[in-house]
């Protein structure tokens, strides 16, 4: 057996036995291989399958640290706050059964053992063979024609957010479609920008035409058609933020505005929905003027998004995991919330409850006669749209509900509104 498999063994043994903790900081690189007389070369290929495994997990600049070995080998370096929130329906929370983490594990298994590409920092506009994996890949699936060279990769949209507002003239004005999007809108203030809603002469349009409201409306194509002619004529950028286009159902598939646009549209979507949230891994294709500007600051900036996680995120989608990942998160979430909704009709008869185009969304309107706290109070998260004379509309997203826990779910939604 390889030294590194031995001393990886007597580790994981150690957790495995509670002789070291959860939270228990673990011997430094140098340390260990002082204890058992070997490199640290075979100290860091054994810490790397540990942390692979999900036994230990780094800390920048402190050290490695055990995480529950618990079912699912839960990752948590810091003692656990005790939540009283019982369920969750603000949604941003993947179902259990919605990826299969084993097997991206093996593929950050794989990556890690790149050892030369873990030497060095990634590039500021993220892996090549990644950006030529995503070209593909939005060719294929959104019609979307972009070179690798204009693709820029970072840890969610908020990152990539802050590049866009270094490159655009400050005089700029951003329209927003409403208020809801509060750290975006947040953030191009703090760059100093004039940041509008449904402002008509904007020189930067911001949308989301999948997801264009909390309640998951989204934009039908003769609306992209106007938008993309529109902008044209009056020579705004328009973003457009390609969030949840995978999970349309009551809707027919519509084309993403780059497809329809004329060079004048900021392509970008995220990897998050589709396979969990904690793999941050985003990304945007820049227009052929921008990526010149561009180009002249990337020196500046830094690449904000897992090496590591870059590198196993190109080869899951070449080895084809991607689409039938997104094939089954679309079915599994779709089936709960029709689901979740016929659950509620028939505890809340006199509701009104309306699923989203997206159908990761339900609407819910009904008579109230209690205080919107009472939903914190009886451990219940949940986005409270609209309150005035008694009634509330809430939007729910079950998604991180299990389906064994629906029924259980629903009831306390009732309670909490009966």
């Amino acid at each position: 057996m390889k030294k590194y498999l031995k001393i990886y063994n007597i580790i994981k043994s150690q957790i495995e036995n509670k002789e070291l903790a959860a939270g228990q900081k673990i011997l430094s690189v140098r340390k260990a291989a002082k204890l058992y007389n070997v490199s640290i070369t075979t100290i860091q290929n054994a810490y790397f399958e540990l942390c692979a495994d999900g036994y230990i997990i780094s800390q920048s600049k402190s050290g490695y640290y055990v995480t529950s070995t618990a079912e699912n080998n839960t990752i948590n370096t810091e003692p656990e706050e005790k939540d009283s929130i019982i369920y969750n329906f603000t949604g941003g929370i993947a179902d259990r059964d919605s990826f299969d983490l084993k097997l991206w594990q093996r593929y950050i298994k794989s990556a890690l053992r790149q050892g030369d590409r873990m030497l060095s920092y990634s590039s500021p506009q993220g892996e090549y063979d990644l950006r030529c994996a995503i070209s593909d890949y939005i060719k294929e699936k959104r019609n979307v024609v972009a070179s690798p060279d204009r693709i820029i990769v970072g840890a969610g949209v908020t990152a990539l957010l802050n590049i866009i507002c270094t490159l655009l003239d400050k005089s700029s004005i951003i329209s927003f479609p409403d208020n809801s999007f509060e750290t975006g809108i947040g953030l191009f203030r703090d760059y100093g920008y004039d940041v509008r809603t449904r402002y008509k002469d904007a020189d930067v349009i911001y949308v989301s035409p999948s997801h264009m409201t909390r309640w998951g409306d989204v934009m039908p194509i003769k609306r992209r058609v106007e938008l993309t002619e529109y902008s044209c004529k009056k020579g705004s950028i328009v973003i457009e933020d390609d969030y949840e286009n995978e999970f349309l159902y009551n809707v027919r598939p519509t084309p993403s505005l780059y497809a329809l646009g004329k060079g004048n549209v900021i392509y970008m979507s995220s990897f998050s929905a589709m396979l969990i949230p904690a793999i941050r891994i985003s990304f945007m294709v820049l227009t052929p003027e921008l990526y010149d500007i561009y180009k002249t600051k990337m020196h500046r900036l830094a690449q904000t998004a897992s090496k590591t996680e870059q590198i196993a995120l190109c080869s899951y989608i070449r080895d084809g995991h991607l689409n039938s990942q997104t094939k089954k998160v679309r079915r599994l979430y779709s089936a709960k919330t029709k689901d979740f909704a016929k659950i509620l009709k028939n505890k809340l008869p006199n509701s009104k409850i309306e699923i989203g185009d997206n159908t990761l969304q339900i609407i819910l309107s009904a008579e109230i006669s209690k205080s919107p706290d009472i939903f914190e109070s009886m451990g219940i998260k949940v986005h409270i749209e609209k309150f005035e004379n008694k009634m509330i509309t809430l939007v729910i997203s079950p998604s991180g509900i299990p389906f064994d826990e629906l029924e259980n779910a629903a009831e306390l939604l009732k309670k909490a509104i009966v």
